[in-house]
């Protein structure tokens, strides 16, 4: 609506994990390259986590475009909030292994695991990656993915599990040694400091096609003091900052504009 007003190609801070629009911060990056090591080197487990918005969905999808061909496509587990049988059951359907009626927990790792050795033999690793794994229903539902890392040929897992989720999800591994000595990577994201959070909203800016400065200093500033610098905040706060500032025909996006979308999300959170 409002691109063509602010001299874009494309929305800069629509919502979605979109690849194109990624900033390399370097809490990102440093994740990417620990997160690729850990299954280049085919290690049985790695762990990515981070408060919400920070931006692990985008990180995940980035870092399946990057692998090489032999660790794609890349498997997701995106609804782990399940008993273990369900769960095993899901992951077997996913991998392509599902059966044609009701498993037992057995039955499903057999399948899992043979579809793993072929899989192998053709020279693939696979990538399972747990979205919300925070959300893991139980204690029995760690056991039952734990499963997957004792697969192995050659004395190599046929796997890399990787656990995205929330910091909850820390103290939970902690708690389970058998699990967590098994991570070949411990990735946390941090929010963007302030002058993260400016080269963020520019290059974000950038790639859709702006040529000037839209947001004053002034502006970013504040941004950064109302967002913590979490990205999905700044996202939902900028988008908003320039449809206002195209209504009311501004020149170029202010403090005060940045202060009065926030306020109007606040109040119409609260009603």
């Amino acid at each position: 609506m409002y691109e063509a007003y602010w001299k874009l190609k494309r929305r800069p801070f629509e919502s979605g994990a979109n690849p194109r629009a990624y900033y390399p911060s370097d809490a990102h990056q440093g994740a990417l390259l620990k997160l690729r090591y850990a299954i280049e080197h085919e290690h049985a487990a790695a762990l990515l986590a981070g408060a919400p918005g920070t931006g692990k969905t985008l990180l995940v999808r980035l870092l399946a475009e990057q692998l090489p061909d032999r660790y794609r496509p890349v498997v997701e587990l995106v609804f782990p909030q399940m008993p273990p049988g369900e769960l095993l059951a899901y992951l077997a359907a996913e991998l392509g292994a599902g059966a044609s009626g009701p498993a037992s927990i057995a039955e499903n790792v057999g399948r899992i695991a043979r579809e793993l050795d072929e899989r192998r033999a053709k020279g693939r690793h696979t990538v399972v990656v747990v979205d919300d794994a925070q959300m893991l229903e139980s204690q029995r539902s760690f056991d039952a993915l734990r499963l997957l890392l004792n697969l192995e040929a050659d004395g190599r897992p046929l796997t890399t599990l990787l656990l995205v989720g929330q910091p909850a999800l820390l103290p939970m591994l902690e708690r389970m040694p058998h699990l967590d000595e098994r991570l070949g990577a411990k990735c946390l994201i941090r929010p963007l400091t302030i002058e993260e959070t400016m080269s963020y909203v520019s290059h974000r800016m950038t790639v859709a096609g702006a040529t000037g400065m839209v947001f004053e200093p002034s502006a970013l500033e504040t941004l950064f003091l109302l967002t913590r610098g979490v990205p999905r905040r700044i996202n939902r706060l900028c988008d908003l900052a320039l449809l206002v500032g195209f209504a009311e025909e501004q020149r170029s996006i202010c403090a005060e504009h940045i202060e009065a979308v926030a306020k109007e999300l606040a109040v119409a959170a609260v009603e």
